[in-house]
C-alpha cells in the first residue's frame, strides 16, 4: 500500500485541520502554526496539520460540555455499545493504522499493529466495564435506613499523550472515560499528529452513526501556551498526562493548585534481575525484546540488567549474540526488528548518554553507532556499567542497556529500587523463595512486578502505572476507572423517624443532655 493509498483509506490529506469533534466541525484556522509530520525512517515530510487557535480551543471545550450534559444521561451499557462499535471499526482499519504508526513514529509494523490491537482490547474491556461500574452497599447504624455509594462522571477530561504510543494511551483513557459518562479533549504529541487525526476521523464516523457525535474532540498544537491553558482550565476536572518527569511535575503542581485531579504516567528506568537459577534462554528473549522494542522508546523499556555474578559471562554471551542478529531498517519491512528513533534530538540524547558512559569508565560491549544514512537510526547498545553512575539513574529514551552484577538477591533488589523511577520490574528465577521475596513488601517497589517475563508488554486487564517519579497514576484495567469518576455516598431514610448517627440527639434529651451530629 502506497502512502497515498494509506492516506485515502484513513481520510487523511497532505494538509488538514488539527482540531474537531465531528465530521462537520473541523477547525478552519490556518494562522496558529503548522505542524509538519516527518517520517523518522527518511527524515522526509509526510503531511502538514494546522494547529488549533485559542478560539478553537474554547469552541471545542464548550462543545464537549454541551455533549456531556446528554452523554452522561445515556445508560452506561449503551455507552459501552458505542465503544464496541469503535472497536469494530479499529479491527477493520487495523492494517492501515498499524502502517501509519510505523510511518509516523518508526515502530516496526508488528508493533504498530500491536498498538492498534491494544486499542481494540481496550474497547472490549470498556464494553464489559460498562456493566460493572459497581458501588458498595453498606449497613446503616440507623434503623429503616439504607446506605450505599455510587459513582458519577467528572465532566470534560483532558488527555495529553506522547509520541511513543501515539494512539493506544489515548484509548486507555478515552474509552474508559467514555463508558463512565465523560467527554474527552485530546492533545496528541505534535510528533504524531497524523495518527491522532486518523483516529478522530474514525471515531467521528462511528459516533455520528450511533447518534452521539462530539464525545471525543481533538486539539492538535505544538504551542506550549495552549497546552498550558489546557492544564490550567478549571473546566477540565482531570488532566491525564503521559510524558517526562519535568513536565509531569509541572502538570501536577498546576492542576493541584486549582484542586483538580491529575493522572500521571511518567518515566521508567526498568530493571531485569537474573538470578543464579534463571532460565537464560527465556531471560535473553525477554531482555532483547524489552530493550530493543520501539528502539528503546517505551516507558516500560528494559534499561538495566542486574545479573548474579556467576551468570554474567553466560548471559552476556547470549545477549551480544542476540543483538548481533537484530535487523535495523525500514519499519514497514517484514524482516526488520528495530526501526529509527523519533528524530534528531533523540539521536543526540543517545550519543550524549554514551559519551557520559565513556567518561564514567563504562565499557560498550556491543553497538554504540549512529548510522550515516537518511533517517534516525542507531545501533542497540549494551554497556557494562556501575549502578551509582548518574547516567544509569536517569531514563534515556534510546536502546541502551546497562548491565551490572550482584552477589545476593537482597543486594539486587536494593539496586533495582535505588532509582527515582518505579514503573516496571522483573525477576528471572526458578527459585520459589526468590520469587516470593521479590513480590513481597520488601521486594520490588514498582507498580509492575513480573516473574519470568520482561518489563515490557503490560496487559490492559491490569491497572497500568508506577510509583515515585513515574507519577503514581493508574490507567486501563482493574479499578482504574474510578479515577475518571466522583464517588458519592448516599443514605435513604425509608422510615418515619429521624434518628441521628452515633446515637446523638438534637435538643434536650430525656436525661437532660444536649448533643449534635455530623
Amino acid at each position: 500500500m502506497t502512502t497515498e493509498e494509506l492516506f485515502k483509506r484513513l481520510g487523511l490529506a497532505p494538509e488538514q485541520s488539527g482540531g474537531g469533534s465531528a465530521s462537520s466541525t473541523w477547525t478552519r484556522t490556518t494562522q496558529a502554526g503548522v505542524i509538519e509530520s516527518r517520517n523518522p525512517s527518511t527524515g522526509l515530510p509526510l503531511g502538514r496539520v494546522y494547529g488549533c487557535s485559542d478560539d478553537d480551543y474554547d469552541v471545542l471545550v464548550i462543545g464537549l460540555q454541551e455533549t456531556h450534559r446528554s452523554w452522561k444521561m445515556v445508560p452506561a451499557p449503551k455507552r459501552g455499545e458505542v465503544i464496541r462499535r469503535i472497536g469494530q471499526a479499529l479491527r477493520e482499519q487495523k492494517d492501515a493504522l498499524g502502517s501509519l504508526i510505523a510511518l509516523e513514529v518508526g515502530k516496526i509494523k508488528a508493533e504498530g499493529d500491536g498498538e492498534v490491537q491494544e486499542m481494540i482490547d481496550m474497547a472490549d474491556f470498556a464494553v464489559g466495564l460498562s456493566r460493572m461500574l459497581y458501588g458498595y452497599t453498606m449497613h446503616s447504624e440507623r434503623p429503616q435506613h439504607r446506605m450505599y455509594e455510587q459513582w458519577h462522571p467528572l465532566g470534560v477530561l483532558g488527555v495529553i499523550t506522547a509520541f511513543n504510543f501515539p494512539v493506544a494511551v489515548w484509548a486507555w483513557n478515552a474509552f474508559i472515560a467514555a463508558v463512565t459518562g465523560n467527554t474527552v479533549l485530546w492533545k496528541p504529541s505534535p510528533k504524531a499528529p497524523l495518527c491522532a487525526v486518523a483516529i478522530q476521523h474514525l471515531c467521528n464516523r462511528v459516533l455520528e452513526g450511533a447518534g452521539y457525535p462530539g464525545v471525543f474532540a481533538l486539539c492538535t498544537t505544538d504551542r506550549v501556551e495552549l497546552a498550558e491553558r489546557m492544564v490550567r482550565d478549571e473546566r477540565l476536572p482531570l488532566i491525564s498526562f503521559t510524558g517526562s518527569v519535568a513536565v509531569g511535575r509541572h502538570v501536577a503542581e498546576v492542576v493541584g493548585r486549582r484542586l483538580g485531579r491529575s493522572l500521571l504516567e511518567l518515566s521508567g528506568n526498568n530493571a531485569v534481575i537474573v538470578d543464579e537459577t534463571a532460565d537464560l534462554e527465556l531471560a535473553t528473549r525477554a531482555i532483547v525484546f524489552g530493550a530493543v522494542g520501539t528502539a528503546g522508546q517505551r516507558c516500560t523499556t528494559t534499561r538495566r540488567v542486574i545479573v548474579q555474578e556467576s551468570r554474567y559471562d553466560a548471559l552476556m554471551s547470549r545477549l551480544v549474540s542476540a543483538y548481533g542478529q537484530v535487523t535495523i531498517g525500514d519499519p514497514l519491512q517484514a524482516n526488520v526488528m528495530m526501526g529509527p528513533l523519533i528524530d534528531g534530538e533523540a539521536v543526540a540524547r543517545y550519543q550524549a548518554a554514551l559519551d557520559a558512559v565513556k567518561r564514567a569508565g563504562g565499557e560498550v560491549l556491543c553497538g554504540g553507532r549512529v548510522f550515516s544514512r537518511p533517517g534516525y537510526f542507531v545501533e542497540p547498545t549494551i554497556v557494562r556499567a556501575q549502578h551509582h553512575w548518574k547516567i544509569v539513574q536517569e531514563e534515556t529514551f534510546a536502546p541502551i542497556l546497562y548491565v551490572m552484577t550482584y552477589r545476593t538477591l537482597d543486594e539486587a533488589i536494593e539496586m533495582q529500587n535505588a532509582v527515582p523511577q518505579g514503573l516496571s520490574s522483573a525477576l528471572f528465577t526458578t527459585h520459589l523463595r526468590h520469587s516470593e521475596a521479590f513480590l513481597s513488601a520488601t521486594g520490588s517497589d514498582c507498580g509492575i512486578a513480573n516473574i519470568n517475563i520482561g518489563t515490557s508488554g503490560a496487559e490492559i486487564g491490569g491497572a497500568f502505572g508506577g510509583e515515585k517519579h513515574t507519577g503514581g497514576g493508574r490507567e486501563a484495567g482493574s479499578d482504574a476507572w474510578k479515577a475518571y469518576m466522583r464517588r458519592q455516598t448516599t443514605t435513604i431514610n425509608w422510615g418515619t423517624e429521624l434518628p441521628l448517627a452515633q446515637g446523638i440527639t438534637f435538643g434536650r434529651s430525656e436525661g437532660g443532655h444536649h448533643g449534635a451530629s455530623r
